[in-house]
């Protein structure tokens, strides 16, 4: 056998390995799709994501299957797609909460990292810092020294972990002592500030209305750069405060193993998504960002958003009741 045919063998049989993959990633995908929301219709991370698999219908002419799994505060639906096949035609959408702070106060029967892999970030909610207008603080500063002046004096609205544990990490970082009044749900927690039952709550922008009716207060954002939907609050940074970055997020995910040709068609797709000006559009009427992150971007967040919310719970010793 001569070189030159030994080489000609060489590049026939790589042809030969690379040719079904590229043509089973150009077919992709030739069946419907099932996109698993591990929470109850009609939330905003179930409005985010039937608009996602609305746009993926029309993009892939293939149907993009909405499928409600929720249960165990998102482990049930997360853990469907953890054991489903990696074949792309089974996706996640996981917000931040069920994502990466669940592992840190839950016995999952599966991991965050290991078991999935990250598509792309699709839509962000930042926290802001709501207070009553009786709260004696006009601007985040003032209230960092009025909390400072009377520890362990004012209360805060907690109506799920991931608030509770954004007040303790508040807490920390500005060396005050606020004191958590547990309720049951975002809903009640918001109500509770409205009715001055307590001086302020961190809120994922549900008061937004409240605010911009001068019904409520708001002092900061916990997030890098201001929200165009609040672009007059100021960020925890501006005021010197770092490390409280916290956003209630909607990403999308699929199980290890999904090759990464259609892990990139889908984070291509869903990127062209978040551009879209009617999507812009629907997520902010529910007070959303779009993103469209790429999925090395977004496997970032998660890893360290996991590590920053392990820290915590174990430096508060939090428990679930």
């Amino acid at each position: 056998m001569t070189p030159m045919f030994r080489r000609y063998l060489v590049l026939l049989s790589l042809v030969c390995c690379l040719t079904p993959l590229a043509a089973w990633s150009d077919a992709y995908p030739s069946k419907s799709i099932r996109l698993v929301i591990p929470f109850s219709p009609g939330g905003a991370t179930d409005v985010v994501a039937r608009i996602v698999a609305q746009k993926l219908t029309e993009a892939f002419k293939q149907s993009v299957v909405v499928d409600s799994r929720p249960g165990a505060n998102g482990i049930i639906g997360t853990d469907i797609v953890a054991k489903a096949a990696p074949d792309g035609y089974t996706l996640l959408a996981s917000v931040a909460s069920a994502h990466t702070l669940n592992p840190s106060i839950y016995k999952l029967p599966y991991d965050p990292l290991k078991d999935f892999v990250a598509v792309s970030l699709v839509a962000n909610l930042p926290i802001m810092v709501v207070a009553h207008p009786s709260l004696p603080a006009k601007t985040i500063q003032e209230f960092i020294a009025l909390a400072k002046s009377k520890p362990g004096q004012i209360n805060f609205s907690s109506g799920t972990s991931l608030i509770q544990l954004t007040g303790e990490l508040f807490k920390s970082a500005t060396d005050t002592n606020i004191v958590a009044i547990p309720y049951k749900g975002t809903g009640p927690q918001l109500t509770a500030v409205l009715a001055g039952e307590v001086s302020l709550t961190f809120d994922p922008f549900t008061a937004l209305s409240q605010v911009k009716a001068g019904k409520l207060r708001a002092l900061a954002i916990l997030a890098p750069k201001r929200s165009p939907l609040l672009p007059d609050v100021p960020t925890l940074e501006e005021a010197g405060v770092r490390g409280v970055d916290v956003a209630s997020w909607v990403g999308i995910l699929v199980p290890a193993g999904t090759p990464n040709e259609i892990v990139n068609r889908l984070q291509g797709e869903i990127a062209k998504i978040a551009a879209m000006p009617d999507v812009k559009e629907r997520f902010a009427s529910i007070s959303y960002e779009p993103v469209g992150s790429t999925p090395e971007q977004f496997a970032n967040l998660i890893r360290v958003e996991l590590a920053k919310w392990a820290k915590v719970v174990k430096e508060t010793n939090f428990k679930v009741e």
